[in-house]
Protein backbone atom coordinates (compact mmCIF):
# COMPACT_ATOMS: atom_id res chain seq x y z
CA UNK A 1 0.00 0.00 0.00
CA UNK A 2 1.22 3.55 -0.66
CA UNK A 3 2.34 5.93 2.04
CA UNK A 4 0.57 8.78 0.26
CA UNK A 5 -2.17 9.07 -2.33
CA UNK A 6 -1.91 11.95 -4.79
CA UNK A 7 -5.43 12.85 -5.86
CA UNK A 8 -6.09 13.44 -9.54
CA UNK A 9 -9.16 12.93 -11.78
CA UNK A 10 -10.31 10.16 -14.09
CA UNK A 11 -10.26 12.59 -17.03
CA UNK A 12 -7.79 15.47 -17.30
CA UNK A 13 -7.90 18.29 -19.86
CA UNK A 14 -4.10 18.16 -20.01
CA UNK A 15 -1.32 16.20 -18.27
CA UNK A 16 -0.35 17.30 -14.77
CA UNK A 17 3.19 18.60 -15.20
CA UNK A 18 3.84 18.43 -11.45
CA UNK A 19 2.92 14.77 -10.94
CA UNK A 20 5.97 12.88 -12.20
CA UNK A 21 8.61 15.21 -10.68
CA UNK A 22 6.82 15.07 -7.32
CA UNK A 23 6.52 11.29 -7.25
CA UNK A 24 10.21 10.95 -8.18
CA UNK A 25 11.21 13.38 -5.44
CA UNK A 26 9.12 11.42 -2.93
CA UNK A 27 10.65 8.13 -4.07
CA UNK A 28 14.13 9.55 -3.35
CA UNK A 29 12.92 10.01 0.22
CA UNK A 30 11.59 6.48 0.50
CA UNK A 31 7.96 7.62 0.24
CA UNK A 32 5.67 5.44 -1.86
CA UNK A 33 3.20 7.72 -3.63
CA UNK A 34 0.35 6.55 -5.83
CA UNK A 35 -1.64 8.90 -8.07
CA UNK A 36 -5.35 7.98 -8.03
CA UNK A 37 -8.53 9.70 -9.15
CA UNK A 38 -10.84 11.25 -6.59
CA UNK A 39 -13.81 10.03 -8.64
CA UNK A 40 -12.63 6.41 -8.68
CA UNK A 41 -14.88 4.62 -6.20
CA UNK A 42 -12.44 1.73 -5.77
CA UNK A 43 -9.59 3.69 -4.17
CA UNK A 44 -9.00 2.67 -0.51
CA UNK A 45 -8.12 6.17 0.70
CA UNK A 46 -7.82 5.11 4.32
CA UNK A 47 -4.88 2.79 3.64
CA UNK A 48 -2.41 5.69 3.26
CA UNK A 49 -1.19 8.17 5.83
CA UNK A 50 -2.32 11.10 3.71
CA UNK A 51 -4.05 12.17 0.54
CA UNK A 52 -2.54 15.21 -1.16
CA UNK A 53 -4.98 16.92 -3.54
CA UNK A 54 -3.37 17.84 -6.82
CA UNK A 55 -4.94 17.61 -10.31
CA UNK A 56 -8.62 17.10 -9.39
CA UNK A 57 -9.49 19.48 -12.21
CA UNK A 58 -12.83 17.97 -13.19
CA UNK A 59 -14.41 18.78 -9.83
CA UNK A 60 -16.03 21.91 -11.22
CA UNK A 61 -18.59 19.83 -13.12
CA UNK A 62 -19.46 17.90 -9.93
CA UNK A 63 -18.33 20.09 -7.09
CA UNK A 64 -21.00 18.88 -4.67
CA UNK A 65 -19.84 15.28 -5.17
CA UNK A 66 -16.25 16.48 -4.83
CA UNK A 67 -17.02 18.05 -1.46
CA UNK A 68 -18.66 14.81 -0.31
CA UNK A 69 -15.56 12.90 -1.41
CA UNK A 70 -13.35 15.35 0.50
CA UNK A 71 -15.42 14.80 3.64
CA UNK A 72 -15.15 11.01 3.31
CA UNK A 73 -11.46 11.14 2.56
CA UNK A 74 -10.74 13.46 5.50
CA UNK A 75 -12.56 11.02 7.79
CA UNK A 76 -10.30 8.18 6.62
CA UNK A 77 -6.88 9.81 6.36
CA UNK A 78 -5.15 13.18 6.50
CA UNK A 79 -6.41 15.34 3.64
CA UNK A 80 -4.01 17.99 2.35
CA UNK A 81 -4.89 20.79 2.01
CA UNK A 82 -7.42 20.34 4.78
CA UNK A 83 -11.16 19.84 4.42
CA UNK A 84 -11.83 23.26 5.95
CA UNK A 85 -9.61 24.88 3.34
CA UNK A 86 -11.28 22.97 0.49
CA UNK A 87 -14.78 23.91 1.65
CA UNK A 88 -13.84 27.60 1.88
CA UNK A 89 -11.86 27.82 -1.35
CA UNK A 90 -14.10 25.81 -3.70
CA UNK A 91 -16.41 28.81 -4.28
CA UNK A 92 -14.77 32.05 -5.39
CA UNK A 93 -17.09 34.03 -3.18
CA UNK A 94 -14.06 34.06 -0.87
CA UNK A 95 -12.87 37.01 -3.03
CA UNK A 96 -15.79 39.09 -1.79
CA UNK A 97 -15.04 38.02 1.79
CA UNK A 98 -11.38 38.99 1.51
CA UNK A 99 -12.27 42.36 -0.01
CA UNK A 100 -14.67 43.02 2.88
CA UNK A 101 -11.75 42.37 5.23
CA UNK A 102 -9.84 45.19 3.58
CA UNK A 103 -7.50 43.20 1.35
CA UNK A 104 -6.73 44.43 -2.19
CA UNK A 105 -8.80 42.17 -4.43
CA UNK A 106 -9.79 42.72 -8.05
CA UNK A 107 -13.28 44.29 -7.58
CA UNK A 108 -15.73 41.39 -7.63
CA UNK A 109 -19.51 41.29 -7.93
CA UNK A 110 -21.20 38.00 -7.10
CA UNK A 111 -24.37 37.15 -9.02
CA UNK A 112 -26.22 34.31 -7.33
CA UNK A 113 -27.79 31.49 -9.33
CA UNK A 114 -31.16 32.55 -10.71
CA UNK A 115 -30.57 36.22 -9.89
CA UNK A 116 -31.12 38.92 -12.52
CA UNK A 117 -28.32 41.47 -12.70
CA UNK A 118 -27.42 44.28 -15.09
CA UNK A 119 -23.99 43.86 -16.61
CA UNK A 120 -23.93 47.59 -17.35
CA UNK A 121 -24.51 48.36 -13.68
CA UNK A 122 -22.00 45.82 -12.41
CA UNK A 123 -19.33 47.06 -14.82
CA UNK A 124 -19.58 50.66 -13.65
CA UNK A 125 -16.97 52.67 -15.56
CA UNK A 126 -14.90 49.63 -16.57
CA UNK A 127 -14.42 49.46 -20.36
CA UNK A 128 -14.06 45.67 -20.22
CA UNK A 129 -15.17 42.98 -17.80
CA UNK A 130 -14.51 39.34 -17.09
CA UNK A 131 -17.42 36.98 -16.43
CA UNK A 132 -16.72 33.58 -14.88
CA UNK A 133 -18.42 30.93 -12.77
CA UNK A 134 -17.87 31.15 -9.02
CA UNK A 135 -16.89 27.47 -9.10
CA UNK A 136 -14.41 27.00 -11.91
CA UNK A 137 -10.95 25.79 -12.88
CA UNK A 138 -8.82 26.13 -15.97
CA UNK A 139 -10.72 29.24 -17.16
CA UNK A 140 -13.84 27.16 -17.84
CA UNK A 141 -16.62 29.45 -19.16
CA UNK A 142 -14.44 32.51 -18.44
CA UNK A 143 -15.32 35.34 -20.84
CA UNK A 144 -13.81 38.75 -21.58
CA UNK A 145 -16.42 41.28 -22.70
CA UNK A 146 -15.72 44.77 -24.08
CA UNK A 147 -18.30 47.52 -23.56
CA UNK A 148 -19.36 47.51 -27.19
CA UNK A 149 -20.42 43.88 -26.72
CA UNK A 150 -22.28 44.32 -23.43
CA UNK A 151 -25.61 43.33 -25.01
CA UNK A 152 -24.15 39.94 -25.92
CA UNK A 153 -22.34 39.86 -22.58
CA UNK A 154 -25.67 40.35 -20.79
CA UNK A 155 -27.09 37.37 -22.64
CA UNK A 156 -24.10 35.27 -21.64
CA UNK A 157 -24.28 36.44 -18.03
CA UNK A 158 -27.98 35.56 -17.87
CA UNK A 159 -27.28 32.14 -19.39
CA UNK A 160 -24.51 31.35 -16.92
CA UNK A 161 -26.41 32.71 -13.89
CA UNK A 162 -29.43 30.57 -14.72
CA UNK A 163 -27.53 27.54 -13.52
CA UNK A 164 -24.74 28.70 -11.22
CA UNK A 165 -23.24 31.55 -9.21
CA UNK A 166 -21.23 33.93 -11.40
CA UNK A 167 -18.54 36.56 -10.81
CA UNK A 168 -18.19 39.83 -12.72
CA UNK A 169 -14.88 41.71 -12.50
CA UNK A 170 -13.20 44.58 -14.36
CA UNK A 171 -10.50 43.46 -16.78
CA UNK A 172 -7.03 44.53 -15.62
CA UNK A 173 -5.05 45.42 -18.76
CA UNK A 174 -1.76 44.91 -16.92
CA UNK A 175 -2.09 41.15 -17.52
CA UNK A 176 -1.15 41.81 -21.15
CA UNK A 177 2.10 43.63 -20.35
CA UNK A 178 3.49 43.04 -16.89
CA UNK A 179 1.39 39.89 -16.80
CA UNK A 180 -0.58 38.00 -14.21
CA UNK A 181 1.89 36.74 -11.62
CA UNK A 182 1.32 33.38 -9.98
CA UNK A 183 3.24 33.16 -6.71
CA UNK A 184 3.85 29.68 -5.30
CA UNK A 185 3.82 29.15 -1.53
CA UNK A 186 4.94 25.82 -0.06
CA UNK A 187 5.20 24.74 3.58
CA UNK A 188 5.43 28.22 5.03
CA UNK A 189 7.42 30.09 2.39
CA UNK A 190 7.12 31.62 -1.05
CA UNK A 191 9.40 29.75 -3.44
CA UNK A 192 8.97 31.28 -6.90
CA UNK A 193 6.63 33.01 -9.32
CA UNK A 194 5.72 32.68 -12.97
CA UNK A 195 4.12 35.06 -15.44
CA UNK A 196 0.84 33.71 -16.79
CA UNK A 197 -0.59 34.81 -20.14
CA UNK A 198 -4.25 35.92 -20.04
CA UNK A 199 -6.43 32.85 -20.48
CA UNK A 200 -10.09 32.56 -21.34
CA UNK A 201 -12.42 29.72 -22.29
CA UNK A 202 -10.74 27.49 -24.87
CA UNK A 203 -7.27 29.06 -24.52
CA UNK A 204 -4.08 27.12 -23.84
CA UNK A 205 -2.18 27.84 -20.66
CA UNK A 206 1.06 29.74 -21.30
CA UNK A 207 3.51 30.44 -18.48
CA UNK A 208 7.06 31.71 -18.16
CA UNK A 209 10.04 30.22 -16.41
CA UNK A 210 10.51 31.13 -12.74
CA UNK A 211 10.67 34.88 -12.08
CA UNK A 212 11.70 37.04 -9.12
CA UNK A 213 8.95 38.04 -6.69
CA UNK A 214 8.52 41.79 -6.26
CA UNK A 215 8.53 43.00 -2.67
CA UNK A 216 4.95 44.35 -2.77
CA UNK A 217 3.70 41.07 -4.30
CA UNK A 218 5.49 39.10 -1.59
CA UNK A 219 3.99 41.22 1.17
CA UNK A 220 0.47 40.85 -0.22
CA UNK A 221 0.80 37.10 -0.80
CA UNK A 222 1.93 36.54 2.78
CA UNK A 223 -1.03 38.55 4.08
CA UNK A 224 -3.44 36.56 1.94
CA UNK A 225 -2.35 33.05 2.93
CA UNK A 226 -2.78 34.04 6.56
CA UNK A 227 -6.55 34.27 5.95
CA UNK A 228 -6.89 30.59 5.01
CA UNK A 229 -9.24 28.82 7.45
CA UNK A 230 -6.80 25.99 8.09
CA UNK A 231 -3.17 24.92 7.68
CA UNK A 232 -1.71 25.00 4.18
CA UNK A 233 0.85 22.71 2.60
CA UNK A 234 0.72 24.61 -0.68
CA UNK A 235 -0.94 27.64 -2.24
CA UNK A 236 -0.81 29.67 -5.41
CA UNK A 237 -1.54 33.36 -5.23
CA UNK A 238 -2.48 34.86 -8.60
CA UNK A 239 -1.99 38.64 -8.70
CA UNK A 240 -2.48 41.46 -11.21
CA UNK A 241 -1.66 45.16 -11.02
CA UNK A 242 -4.25 47.89 -11.34
CA UNK A 243 -3.86 51.06 -13.44
CA UNK A 244 -1.79 52.58 -10.62
CA UNK A 245 0.58 49.61 -10.50
CA UNK A 246 -0.72 48.19 -7.22
CA UNK A 247 -1.01 44.39 -6.91
CA UNK A 248 -4.46 42.89 -6.39
CA UNK A 249 -5.58 39.33 -5.79
CA UNK A 250 -7.15 37.60 -8.77
CA UNK A 251 -7.43 34.13 -7.23
CA UNK A 252 -6.14 32.38 -4.13
CA UNK A 253 -5.71 28.80 -5.32
CA UNK A 254 -5.69 26.39 -2.37
CA UNK A 255 -7.18 23.16 -3.76
CA UNK A 256 -5.62 21.95 -7.01
CA UNK A 257 -3.30 24.60 -8.48
CA UNK A 258 -0.46 23.71 -10.80
CA UNK A 259 2.65 24.68 -8.83
CA UNK A 260 5.10 24.72 -11.76
CA UNK A 261 7.53 22.54 -9.81
CA UNK A 262 9.75 21.85 -12.82
CA UNK A 263 10.59 25.56 -12.85
CA UNK A 264 11.86 25.61 -9.27
CA UNK A 265 13.96 22.78 -7.80
CA UNK A 266 13.69 24.52 -4.43
CA UNK A 267 9.89 24.32 -4.55
CA UNK A 268 9.93 20.67 -5.60
CA UNK A 269 12.30 19.62 -2.82
CA UNK A 270 10.45 21.66 -0.23
CA UNK A 271 7.10 20.11 -1.14
CA UNK A 272 8.55 16.59 -1.19
CA UNK A 273 10.13 17.13 2.23
CA UNK A 274 6.85 18.39 3.68
CA UNK A 275 4.91 15.41 2.34
CA UNK A 276 7.61 13.04 3.56
CA UNK A 277 7.20 14.45 7.08
CA UNK A 278 3.51 13.49 6.90
CA UNK A 279 4.22 10.02 5.52
CA UNK A 280 7.18 9.30 7.79
CA UNK A 281 7.15 11.47 10.93
CA UNK A 282 10.68 12.36 11.93
CA UNK A 283 11.88 12.40 8.33
CA UNK A 284 14.90 14.63 7.77
CA UNK A 285 15.28 16.31 4.35
CA UNK A 286 16.07 14.06 1.38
Amino acid sequence: MPDVFIATATVLPRPDEDDEPLRQALARRGVVAETRAWDDRDVPWGTARACVIRSTWNYVQRHEQFLLWAERCAALTRLVNSLEVVQWNVHKGYLVELAERGLPVVPTSLVRRGQSASLETLAGAAPEVVIKPAVSAGSLHTLRIVRADFAEGQRQLDELAAGRDVLVQPYFRSVEGYGERALVWIAGALTHAVRKHPRFAGDRQEVSEAMPIASDERELAERLVAFAPGPLLYARIDLARDEHGRPHLMELELIEPTLFLSRSPVALERLADAIAHVAHPGHVGG
